[in-house]
């Protein structure tokens, strides 16, 4: 049953459907590789990302775990199959073969970590923190780090426009939706305004579609939400999960939004009435994903 109370008001576009059996303390970052034909997704405390094949009828086989020596806050992947995580502190390097280093640290701080990233149109790796307070959101391309923003409560979820040319980021910690322009050819980043402010629940993930709008997971509200390019909310998703963390539009046609969700934070009456917590769900919901970019396989130095 869908879990939501503060959104019954939005017109449904489906109730998301379970995809996998496992349960995740704290699944997110969906990530479709087209080219390997593969959603791939992080189990952040295990510190876990997972590998597997989007069937026809919505359900996902996991094939490959790959575990890494820290948290894996986000996952992204190069054209040739490379794989960058966001560790606790630095970021962690994955070549085809399996081979795993580190890069150089890049936060400190025994409260803080990486949290949510993705690459930019470019293929620069952009990654925010969580912590007590003060966080960040910087882009790493190679060696270069660009600090975009310093003054975030909880740096998530990250999406573009379709042209590249607005930055959307999410601030958890004060449920704000923030927007800026972005010129991916000179790394110009824009000032920074205020997308949309929400009254309920946490925005966590988003992905954006082809008609450019956002679709946001909602955390502690058990749905995702789409939202128009004027911040206007249009539709949602039910999830029978109260904290969905991340949404993400996967398959050949990017069709089929996958979502993730999480264990974290529930009472022992809460996962009751909430079973299917920590899996991941599919939803068709009648509009295609735009394409997510790759990232571009720039590593750093080792650490």
């Amino acid at each position: 049953m869908p879990v939501s109370h503060h959104y019954e008001d939005v017109p449904s576009a489906g109730t998301a459907r379970l995809a996998t059996d496992v349960s995740h303390y704290l699944s997110e970052g969906p990530v479709w590789d087209g080219i390997r034909e593969r959603i791939l997704w992080v189990d952040i405390v295990s510190g876990t990302v997972h590998s597997g094949r989007l069937r026809p009828d919505g359900t996902i086989r996991v094939e490959e775990r790959y575990h890494f020596p820290d948290t894996a806050g986000a996952v992204a992947v190069a054209e040739t199959g490379e794989l960058v995580v966001a560790g606790t502190h630095r970021l962690y390097f994955r070549s085809v073969d399996g081979a795993i280093r580190a890069g150089a640290e890049l936060i400190s701080g025994r409260e803080r970590r990486f949290n949510d990233g993705k690459p930019d149109p470019r293929g620069r790796f952009v990654v925010g923190t969580l912590g007590p307070g003060g966080e960040q959101l910087m882009r790493v391309d190679g060696d270069e780090v660009t600090v975009i923003d310093d003054d975030l409560g909880l740096s998530n979820g990250l999406a573009w426009s379709t042209d590249g040319s607005r930055f959307h980021s999410i601030d958890t910690t004060n449920r704000r939706i923030h927007v800026r322009d972005y010129d991916a050819v000179t790394g110009s980043i824009g000032r920074r305004e205020l997308f949309r402010q929400f009254e309920h629940g946490a925005p966590d993930g988003m992905t954006t579609d082809a008609d450019d709008h956002l679709w946001v997971a909602m955390w502690g509200e058990g749905c995702v939400l789409r939202i128009s390019p004027t911040g206007r909310i249009v539709a949602r998703i039910d999830v029978p999960a109260p904290h969905t963390s991340c949404a993400q539009f996967a398959g050949p046609d990017l069709e089929t939004l996958v979502i993730t969700t999480a264990t974290e934070h529930l009472t022992a009456e809460q996962l009751r009435a909430s079973p299917l917590s920590g899996r991941l769900f599919t939803v068709t919901p009648g509009v295609r994903g735009h394409p997510p970019y790759l990232w571009n396989g720039r590593t750093q130095r080792h650490a």
